[in-house]
């Protein structure tokens, strides 16, 4: 059994998919402790590489899990989607256990909606994927972006030829697209204190933070 450290963050994740499998050599590859639990032996044995922590159980009970050390984990990822039954037990065990922070994934709004009910954090990781895509798509950006919630984005746009040779002044996007730059990247380098008499180059990106409408309309229009 696993006794928590103090020193570092420890996390618990239940069922090795395709995504409990990416998610714990994730955290296992970024120094952490990691307690992993699945059925499949041989699943188990590719995940000893990664982790000395990692066990085979059909049995998803309370005993079973505290056997594991799950309640000394700070994080537990319950990655039971296929099976709506033992998701939803096996996330209720991990909640009574105590672990401070408790989430599920789901398939479904209806899963979804029973694990948030007992108290878990959900994600649907194929939707929240297809939406990432979706967005990146009908942007028509394929650089790199970051969501702070569903109506403002921070956002790389590449320098096209009309704006090339003009000043961050002259573009007047605070005016006229209620965006503001908040850097800029050229040749790899990143520039966050700059003059408004810069002058943008075809090969620079700027990194801009607004509302996706704003973003979404400023990229059509350069």
């Amino acid at each position: 059994m696993m006794k928590k450290r103090k020193t570092t963050a420890t996390y618990g994740v239940i069922g090795l998919g395709r995504f409990g499998t990416a998610l714990a050599v994730t955290l296992a590859q970024s120094d952490n402790e990691v307690i992993v639990i699945d059925r499949e032996e041989s699943t188990i044995r590719e995940m000893r590489q990664y982790t000395e922590y990692a066990f085979v159980s059909d049995d998803l009970s309370m005993e079973t899990l505290e056997e594991a050390g799950i309640q000394n984990c700070d994080v537990v990822i319950v990655c039971i989607g296929e099976k709506v039954d033992v998701s939803v037990l096996t996330t209720m065990s991990v909640i009574e256990m105590g672990v401070p922070r408790v989430i599920a994934k789901a398939l479904s709004a209806e899963q979804g909606a029973v694990l948030k009910k007992l108290g878990a954090e959900v994600v649907y990781p194929e939707r929240d994927m297809a939406l990432r895509l979706g967005r990146r798509l009908l942007s028509g950006n394929f650089l790199e972006y970051v969501s702070l919630d569903d109506s403002v984005e921070i956002r790389q746009i590449r320098i096209s030829g009309k704006l090339a040779g003009r000043s961050i002044e002259e573009i007047k996007l605070r005016q006229k697209h209620g965006l503001n730059i908040i850097a800029i990247e050229r040749e790899n380098k990143t520039i966050i204190e700059f003059e408004p008499e810069y002058r943008l180059d075809e090969s620079d990106i700027i990194v801009v933070i607004g509302k996706v409408d704003n973003i979404n309309n400023f990229e059509r229009n350069i």
